[in-house]
């Protein structure tokens, strides 16, 4: 039998290795401090962070259900295949899957998601890019049918607009009476009237004009000071007209350095004026402030690293839902809105920045 000198020291020898482990795991979990990623990099003040990606609403963060357990697999849609365009509005996240002929709509709050696809008349075939109207009216532009599919709030099929014959839409955006329709086959942008869908004109208003040419229109958005700015991927370059559809200016030229482009694809403004672009090529989002100077750009290639985007096509902003993604930036670091990028390829489709600043 053990002696109880003996049985003392064993006891005082086993309290000493958990406190040695203890002391080691509180230095594992100070040397394993959580990283965060920001542009520019130090010693720039930060103004983005990112901050999540995400494919399926599992990686947003959907509690499996007994469902899942019970077949092996994800309840409800399957993870984005190849997005393109995207909308967010009133907690709810719409991207278009153009190989899934669907619209994967993401209920930020829920943290789940749904497939729309619908059928008839009213059905999808390459839907590439979605804008959502205040009244909840979506309009999704399909290269697939060559038209702007129209769809009440409720899923309902609204109309259509566009034949084969007359153009290929690639996206829409929205003012408080017209639908402005960039169409690649007329290599120019189409002005319809909201309420009984006519066309009204097409920018370029002279379409042998130099300045203002548009040859490869592909996505569009309106800034607060009510211009048009439009993406022409064949010119390497972003056009910005009036609403009437007069020529401003042009932003960017051909090349891969930084305020050129290779590939321009999605764009995007906030309620300061500043001008976000994609760049397939690049791989990055470039952004401009209101004159068209070049501020800053955002993300790198790759394809799982943090802020990295794998050929990526599209930009929204959202002011909406910041409050759902705070808890994810630096400590001190305030978010003033969203930043959703799509990514056609790799494993995070959907990729998350927050613009702000250090409290």
């Amino acid at each position: 039998m053990f002696s109880t000198v003996r049985l003392t020291c064993i006891i005082s020898r086993c309290a000493l290795l958990a406190l040695l482990l203890l002391s080691g795991c509180v230095a594992s979990r100070k040397a394993t401090r959580k990283a965060y990623s920001f542009f520019p990099p130090a010693p720039d003040e930060p103004r983005i962070q990112y901050l999540t990606a995400f494919s399926s609403d599992l990686e947003l963060g959907r509690t499996p259900s007994f469902a899942d357990f019970i077949t092996g697999r994800p309840a409800g849609a399957s993870p984005l295949v190849k997005p393109y365009g995207l909308a967010s509005t009133q907690g709810k996240l719409y991207v278009c899957d153009t190989m899934a002929a669907s619209i994967q709509i993401f209920d930020l709050v829920k943290r789940r998601s749904r497939y729309f696809a619908p059928r008839g008349e009213g059905r999808l075939q390459t839907p590439i890019n979605i804008t959502v109207d205040s009244d909840g009216t979506r309009d999704v532009a399909d290269t697939g049918r060559s038209q702007v599919l129209i769809y009440g709030k409720d899923d309902s099929y609204v109309a259509a607009m566009g034949t084969k014959d007359e153009m290929k839409p690639t996206d829409v955006a929205i003012t408080a009476d017209r639908l402005y329709v960039t169409d690649l086959k007329n290599h120019s942008v189409r002005v319809y009237s909201k309420a009984d869908r006519k066309l009204l004109f097409s920018i370029p208003r002279d379409p042998k004009a130099e300045k203002g040419r548009l040859f490869s229109p592909t996505n569009l958005a309106i800034d607060p000071k009510g211009r048009l700015v439009v993406s022409d991927l064949g010119a390497f370059s972003v056009q910005v007209y009036d609403l009437e559809g007069n020529y401003q200016r042009t932003i960017g030229e051909q090349g891969i350095a930084p305020g050129l482009f290779a590939r321009p694809k999605g764009v995007a403004t906030d309620r300061q004026g500043i001008s976000y672009v994609v760049d397939a090529a690049t791989q990055v989002v470039q952004m401009f402030d209101a004159d068209g100077r070049l501020l800053m750009f955002f993300g790198q290639a790759g394809s799982s690293g943090d802020g990295e985007l794998y050929l990526p096509a599209s930009v929204e902003l959202d002011y909406e839902n910041v409050a759902l993604l705070q808890k994810k930036a630096a400590p001190g670091f305030k978010i003033e809105y969203l930043i959703w990028v799509t990514s056609q390829f790799g494993p995070h489709k959907v990729s998350v920045y927050g613009f702000g600043s250090r409290k």
